[in-house]
């Protein structure tokens, strides 16, 4: 198979799952596939380009980023602009349930095209050894699954309530149990999260060391891209960055790598990505591999505390 036959095939799969199991009347799903598929058609063309063309080069950086940008902004402006509620807009502080920041329409856009476009090169560079994206993506999108249900879910809880002057059991919807903010219509997200989790474990059976399929541009600029979607969506601007930890941590080294280089002409790692240093260390790609796994494993266990830590 061609190394991005895995990618088309993940995004198949979560296509037609979330087209046949959630709510097509409901516009954050939409916005969810169109950035994901929007994503998905740039990374194509750009390993198409590689592939058929020998061109090694395949999309320019710019071309790649202009094209990133336009989609992110098309999703996200739609969104800011059909808010009906002003938390739709709002960022939302983990950990501290009364905090959030207005950001407005503008702001909103702004965070969310760092967010989207943020993430969706971030799987792309942690897409290096075999199977070392594609964990963490499930990881996040059950996480995030989990946060998008409870976010809109219309399921009550009991909770005690003081009513005139006696405590009595009430039902309380779930958002306002655990002081979140409530995303109507976010329990659809949840179907779109599943769908990637469905999609993404298949994809591991056959990419685990050593890979036969690999997912390409097309499957990691479309997973970030998505799950920078849904992070914005669900309310979880912050959280995500917790949830996305090791893809973070990889952006970041190649980040600080260039800066550090272009200033003072040292490099601070042996190579960037992150996987790499670890790579030139001497470490084998398995244990590379599942200890970023156990790491993400780790920091959605954290993101999903936030939940409940007041």
């Amino acid at each position: 198979g061609t190394p991005t036959m895995g990618g088309a095939l993940i995004l198949t799969a979560v296509a037609i799952t979330t087209l046949l199991w959630a709510d097509l009347e409901n516009r954050y799903v939409w916005a969810c596939l169109v950035t994901t598929i929007g994503y998905g058609v740039i990374g194509w063309i750009d390993d198409y380009r590689k592939v058929v063309h020998k061109n090694s080069k395949g999309l320019s950086a710019r071309a790649k980023m202009f094209w990133q940008t336009v989609i992110a902004a098309a999703a996200l402006s739609y969104l800011a602009y059909r808010a009906n509620l002003p938390q739709q807009t709002d960022l939302i502080v983990p950990f501290f349930k009364t905090v959030a920041i207005p950001l407005g329409t503008i702001g909103f856009i702004v965070l969310g095209w760092f967010v989207v476009v943020g993430f969706s090169n971030a799987v792309n560079l942690t897409d290096g050894l075999d199977g070392l994206a594609i964990a963490p993506t499930i990881v996040a999108a059950l996480v995030f699954a989990v946060l998008c249900y409870v976010a809109g879910t219309s399921v009550e809880i009991a909770d005690y309530a003081t009513v005139n002057g006696t405590k009595q059991l009430v039902g309380v919807p779930v958002h306002q149990y655990l002081g979140i903010a409530k995303v109507d219509g976010g329990a659809e997200l949840a179907v779109f999260c599943a769908a990637i989790v469905g999609a993404g474990i298949s994809f591991l059976w056959f990419n685990a060391y050593p890979a036969s399929v690999f997912m390409g541009d097309v499957g990691s600029l479309a997973l970030g891209g998505a799950l920078g979607t849904v992070a914005m969506l669900s309310k979880n601007e912050l959280v995500s960055a917790i949830v996305h930890g090791v893809f973070l941590a990889e952006i970041l080294s190649v980040m600080i790598q260039v800066t550090s280089f272009k200033t003072t002409g040292k490099r601070v790692f042996k190579m960037a990505p992150l996987h790499h240093h670890y790579e030139k260390s001497g470490m084998s790609e398995t244990k590379i591999v599942v200890r970023f796994w156990i790491i993400s494993l780790l920091l959605g266990g954290v993101a999903l505390a936030s939940l409940k830590l007041r």
